[in-house]
């Protein structure tokens, strides 16, 4: 069963990647183009919390990651934010960060915390179709996509 967290940032409709311990999602909000959210598939409330299992598949999962949204975004940076203040699930906000702005399917999305921290209220919301094809594109760039 999907936790709260999850249904959230807009499971199933957002997976990008499922290995059974983490789940990328494409967030809703882009912050910067191809943010996402990297969540624990399991109903915990504290990083420390989760099993030996869940930690040894991390380091895969962001590799996973990294290797994603440079493929498609060419960040210079990428922060990992776990916030946990209203969505309580072990879950990460993935933001890549770049200088200026970045397009997709003709919408525009600037990295407006440039060089400082990520501005979470200027963040772009595809329309549906939108947030559809950026799943898709993430989904195409993932690094085993073709395997």
């Amino acid at each position: 069963m999907p936790t709260p967290t999850l249904i959230k940032f807009g499971y199933p409709e957002t997976v990008i990647r499922d290995d059974g311990d983490w789940i990328v999602m494409a967030r809703p909000q882009q912050v910067t183009l191809g943010s996402l959210v990297l969540a624990s598939r399991r109903p915990v409330e504290r990083f420390g919390a989760l099993d030996d299992e869940g930690f040894r598949a991390l380091g895969p999962a962001v590799r996973q990651i990294e290797a994603a949204l440079t493929a498609f975004v060419g960040y210079q940076k990428i922060n990992y934010l776990m916030l946990m203040m209203v969505d309580p699930d072990v879950h990460f906000h993935v933001i890549p960060r770049y200088e200026g702005e970045r397009e997709f399917g003709g919408m525009v999305f600037p990295d407006a915390g440039w060089p400082g921290p990520p501005d979470l209220k200027a963040a772009v919301t595809p329309a549906p179709e939108g947030m559809a094809a950026l799943v898709e594109a993430l989904r195409r760039n993932w690094p085993d996509a073709h395997a």
